[in-house]
């Protein structure tokens, strides 16, 4: 079977994963320099060591961070992730960095109380930084750091990037010469953690996609060829029809889902497609998943 070329998205499709960006972007930059840095409270990940940089050495330094503490996982999802993630994570940063510039003078809220900071704060930016990656972007590489080590070793994304922001917590505990602020970012950090799951839709990073599509094989392709994610075709029988058809199970990363479906709905607008949580997934020969799942799927064709 010849192996099909990827299709660009739709304009329409672009533009409204554009949208999104921007949005996120712009809440995101707004929570940090509205709520969280005046507070001395910082978010996670590679942001989280930007603010304290800024916090330490003032001016743009913030900024600068930004981008050079993401540039290494933007070249490791170059090279193992895939470019259409690059080029979104690449934009995602960029606008988030306008953002800041622009946000920076605004003083709209004085003298908080640390509980609006927490929740209002973090829900905010768990608003932000979910349009983003519901939009096929990311703000942070401890998001791809979590992808590659789930890969490796028996741990999760969210454990992984867990791990990263309990460091880069006690760091700030450090850097501000008070044990507060690093109490009051984790708080933060759940609060933006549970929503910005909630406007993904979903509470996992691994999801279980089922497809039910007379397009099957197209859609099988695709998905193999583009995004480098192995499936398993189950073959069935439609409840009403009576016909044989067959369906198609994928396990995919929280970040590759909107292309997941996008591909799915390309290939077939009258696809059905199932999201479903994955607490835990587990081989017992305990290999890195993406390769057995390669191997399995290479046997069975």
């Amino acid at each position: 079977m010849p192996v099909p070329k990827p299709q660009p998205k739709s304009i329409r499709s672009h533009i409204k994963s554009f949208c999104f960006m921007i949005l996120g972007a712009f809440l995101a930059a707004f929570s940090i320099e509205t709520f969280l840095i005046p507070n001395d409270v910082i978010d996670g990940g590679m942001i989280g060591l930007a603010m304290i940089l800024g916090k330490l050495w003032g001016g743009p330094w913030m900024m600068i961070g930004t981008l050079l503490f993401n540039l290494p996982f933007v070249i490791i999802a170059y090279r193992t992730v895939g470019k259409s993630l690059v080029i979104q994570m690449v934009i995602s940063l960029i606008l988030f960095v306008l953002f800041l510039g622009q946000i920076k003078n605004w003083h709209l809220f004085e003298e908080l109380a640390m509980l609006e900071v927490v929740v209002i704060g973090g829900i905010i930016l768990g608003i932000g930084v979910g349009l983003i990656i519901r939009a096929g972007g990311c703000l942070d590489g401890t998001e791809i750091l979590g992808i590659l080590v789930s890969k490796k070793y028996s741990l999760s994304v969210g454990q992984t990037v867990l791990a990263c922001n309990v460091i880069i917590f006690s760091l700030s505990g450090i850097a501000f010469q008070d044990w507060h602020p690093p109490l009051q970012s984790f708080m933060t950090f759940m609060v933006a953690i549970k929503v910005m799951d909630t406007v993904i839709v979903g509470l996992e990073e691994t999801k279980a996609v089922t497809v039910i599509s007379g397009k099957s094989k197209a859609i099988a392709q695709a998905i193999i060829h583009e995004l480098g994610l192995g499936l398993t075709v189950i073959h069935g029988r439609g409840g009403y029809s009576g016909g044989d058809l067959e369906i198609l199970y994928i396990i995919a990363e929280r970040l590759q889902l909107s292309e997941v479906k996008e591909i799915c709905f390309r290939e077939d607008p009258g696809a059905f497609v199932a999201v479903e949580n994955l607490h835990e997934v587990a081989n017992g020969q305990r290999r890195p998943l993406m390769k057995t799942k390669k191997r399995i799927f290479n046997n069975i064709a």
